[in-house]
């Protein structure tokens, strides 16, 4: 059994979206809550402007909720840096509890997972998850640096430079219903520029288990939302899940394939640690509290390697949590 059930459905009292200035123009920009004029944030170095931008989301979050820093227990949070320094950075500026997290691009909804089971368990008051991701430093730690002048592929997807935080507690505001924590799948793909087939075998396997587990099918929620599978990784997900009985093609979407307008020509859409977290601490979770959307499921996805594990011939591994949440 990997699929949690909340008792007390823990509630997300607010959230906080922070965008880098391509994000803030693209479909998303109208929702997200702070716009960045440019990459650094106002830093010297990209590492620096990726832990302000978290930073500043945690904050607005607490804030957002009508609570001090005392009223938080805990800061679960992670991103795609060496030591996951944005979030460590970040968390040694408040006076609260703090659990690094990393599941690569999965880690959001791994740090909703643990922070509702903490909250329904009674074990603590007030939560903050959150995660952050910047083009520039993830592909001086993945990839090449920019200066490098390195060609991108048409499969490759754009990191995105963004945060997302939201608090959970008791109280009023979109309630967690179940969690499931997903397993490492790998399907041999070596291709560290195609994110999308490394995850999606990931997502098929945490949608099979969580339909399976909880009794629910694709109909009973009114969109499925995938983390950052992009385009390709999007259809080999609505395929690979229709293989299993499960037709997810009518209300699933991607937070990658939402995030950039067909004119930034980012045809594969974003990825990042910070691409489902900001998506849904801006857009998804204004249509929760607006009751446009009842009841979603938030599904993350990670591709978990490093450029060791790259350089040393390894496969990719992916993994995928999904978070049950209603209006």
């Amino acid at each position: 059994m990997r699929t949690v059930f909340f008792k007390n459905k823990p509630a997300i009292l607010a959230a906080s979206s922070v965008g880098g200035p391509k994000e803030s123009a693209g479909r998303l920009g109208e929702y997200i809550e702070l716009k960045a004029d440019n990459d650094t944030f106002g830093e010297t170095t990209f590492e620096k402007a990726e832990k302000k931008m978290l930073y500043t989301a945690i904050k607005n979050s607490i804030e957002n909720a009508h609570k001090e820093i005392a009223d938080i227990d805990a800061i679960i949070a992670g991103d795609l840096l060496d030591q996951i320094i944005s979030a460590t950075f970040s968390a040694r500026s408040f006076d609260a509890g703090y659990l690094g997290v990393y599941n690569a691009c999965a880690t959001f909804t791994e740090a909703l997972t643990l922070g509702a089971t903490m909250i329904d368990g009674g074990y603590l008051r007030s939560v903050v998850c959150g995660t952050s991701s910047h083009f520039s430093s993830a592909e001086r730690q993945y990839r090449y640096p920019l200066e490098f002048g390195c060609t991108r592929p048409p499969q490759a997807q754009w990191t995105v430079t963004g945060a997302g935080a939201c608090v959970i507690g008791k109280g009023e505001g979109p309630k967690i219903i179940s969690a499931t924590v997903g397993r490492v799948i790998d399907f041999g793909v070596t291709d560290v520029n195609n994110m999308g087939a490394a995850m999606a075998p990931a997502a098929a396997d945490t949608l099979c288990t969580h339909f399976k587990e909880t009794g629910l099918t694709p109909k009973d929620y009114d969109i499925i939302v995938s983390g950052d599978l992009g385009v390709l990784g999007s259809k080999l997900l609505v395929d690979l899940i229709w293989q299993k009985g499960y037709d997810i093609s009518k209300n699933h979407i991607d937070c990658g394939e939402m995030v950039y307008k067909i004119d930034e020509k980012e045809y594969q859409g974003g990825s990042g640690a910070g691409c489902s977290s900001m998506t849904f601490c801006s857009y998804f979770y204004k249509k929760l509290r607006e009751k446009k959307f009842k009841k979603i499921l938030l599904m993350a996805t990670g591709a978990l390697l490093s450029s060791i594990s790259s350089q040393q011939g390894e496969s990719i591994p992916g993994i995928a949590h999904a978070v049950s949440i209603e209006s």
